[in-house]
């Protein structure tokens, strides 16, 4: 099972960097067959470094940074800060847990 899913990611990530030297070559494409460089037809991937070391990313015509990344984590974080069925599920976990103990004490002190 280990083996399939790691077999799935690795094509999905192979076919997912295609589309996207797939579309960067079409959009080489449209610029020539144009005639001349217009800004209307942006690159879908760019990377940018910075002086200061920092490197900026933009997908698809929209900027992608640590700060950004940060933030969707922070964010991520707050929205799972409640969740029913989890809580649930660890209670009934700590629950089996020591009726489980107990059964053995119970059987070890009878032995």
């Amino acid at each position: 099972m280990k083996r399939f899913m790691l077999k799935c990611v690795l094509i999905c990530g192979a076919l997912f960097i295609g589309v996207l030297m797939g579309m960067q070559k079409a959009n080489v494409g449209m610029v020539e067959m144009k005639g001349y460089h217009d800004d209307s037809f942006k690159s879908p991937l760019t990377i940018e470094e910075k002086g200061d070391g920092e490197v900026e990313a933009s997908v698809l015509g929209k900027n992608i940074s640590s700060h950004d990344l940060d933030k969707k984590n922070e964010k991520i974080k707050e929205i799972q800060a409640f969740n029913f069925f989890s809580s649930l599920g660890k209670s009934m976990a700590n629950i089996i847990s020591s009726i489980t103990e107990k059964v053995i004490q119970l059987i070890s002190s009878f032995i």
